[in-house]
Formats: C-alpha cells, structure tokens, sequence
C-alpha cells in the first residue's frame, strides 16, 4: 500500500515464507538414508560374504612368493594351491607379534569344522632371511602347528615380493647380529584357487579367532 506520499507502508512489507523446520529435518533424514543405503550397497558388493577383516574384490591375484621352504626345499605359494591359506610375513627372532600371530592362527584351525583344518595352512614369510634358516624356520613353525609351512625369501628378492602385497619391513638397532624387523602385522587368506581374499590386522586376529575362522569357513565353501 502507497500513502499519500508515495512511501510504501512498512505494515505492507513482508519477508518471503521460512521453510518449516519439520521440512529441513525430513530432507536431512533423506540424505543420511540414502548414504546409508549406498554405504550398504557398496559394502555388499565389495564383501558379499559380510567378511570381518578387510575383503578384497573377488578376483584380485595373489603375487608371487617363491623361495626354500622349512624343510629345505624349494617351496612357492603356488605350491599350495588347492589348500586355504593364511600369510603372514615376520621373523624368527620376533619377540611379540609373530609367536602371539602363529598362536592365534592355529585356535583359529582348531576352531574349524574337522574336515576343514586339514585344507587350512598357516605359512610363515620370512623378512630377516639373513637369520632365519630352513631347520631353524622348521622349528619354529611347528612348534605352534604341525601343518604350518615357512618360506624363506633370498634378500635380493625379498624386498619385491613383500612389496607386492603391502608389506613393509625395516631392519632397526642393527648392532650384530642382535636387531630388531620392524614389519607390517596382517595377515592375509589366499583361496584354494590362489586369490586374496581378505586382511585382518592384529588386533582383529588375536583377540578373536572364532569370528575369524567364520571368514576362513565362509571363503572355504
């Protein structure tokens, strides 16, 4: 309205309508859904099995591991082809994470259905080959299972091959022969065809075994 002056009445001004606050909580519920539901989806294709550790793509190659196994002769991962495998890369002389891995390992076996614990071996890769020997690695692996396999890597390849599957180590405190490998502390599930299929990190491993013999049993069938 227009008074006799030409001004507009300021009883005539008036804001443009505010959205209802309802409206803002709704469309915002919309959009957590929707990236929940893709968050979902995405998990379901990328790990159809519900895995607990890590899953990898089904498909994804497994690099080359070749080197002289526990007993003294020439051994590849391609060898066990046929078997459930879990890689784990550490040292002989490691003083926590690797005897406490090998333990783990093997309640998870235990805790297999019977007719599955033969199809499942634990093999241990070597990243202090300079110590670590074929009768020293036999010991050392059986102790904690009769069935687990060593591989020992020549150091001139060693550092490719661990490479290869995320693994890095380093060599610290080096004062003789009494130093310490630092070393990445997965440990990884190659299927009976030879594919990685799942990581699971320390933490994950040792402090529950029974849910990660459920990984192994469902990448088994």
């Amino acid at each position: 309205m227009v008074d006799g002056s030409g001004v507009v009445a300021s009883a005539e001004l008036t804001s443009p309508p505010r959205r209802p606050w309802t409206r803002s909580v709704a469309l915002a519920a919309t959009v957590v859904s929707v990236g929940l539901a893709a968050l979902l989806l995405y998990d379901r294709l990328t790990n159809p099995l519900s895995l607990y550790g890590s899953a990898y793509p089904i498909g994804t190659p497994t690099p080359a591991l070749r080197g002289t196994g526990e007993n003294g002769r020439p051994l590849a991962l391609a060898d066990l082809k046929g078997k459930t495998v879990a890689v784990f890369f550490g040292f002989l002389h490691c003083p926590n994470y690797c005897p406490t891995t090998l333990a783990a390992l093997e309640r998870v076996r235990q805790a297999l259905p019977e007719r599955q614990r033969s199809q499942f071996v634990t093999l241990l890769v070597s990243v202090d080959p300079k110590r670590d020997t074929p009768a020293l690695m036999n010991e050392y692996v059986t102790y904690f299972s009769a069935s687990a396999r060593g591989l020992i890597i020549p150091e001139a390849q060693l550092r490719q091959a661990a490479e290869g599957w995320g693994v890095g180590y380093q060599y610290v405190d080096v004062k003789g022969e009494n130093y310490q490998v630092n070393h990445t502390t997965g440990t990884y599930l190659v299927d009976r065809a030879g594919n990685r299929r799942v990581v699971w990190d320390y933490t994950q491993l040792t402090t529950n075994p029974q849910r990660v013999a459920q990984d192994v049993q469902a990448v088994m069938e």
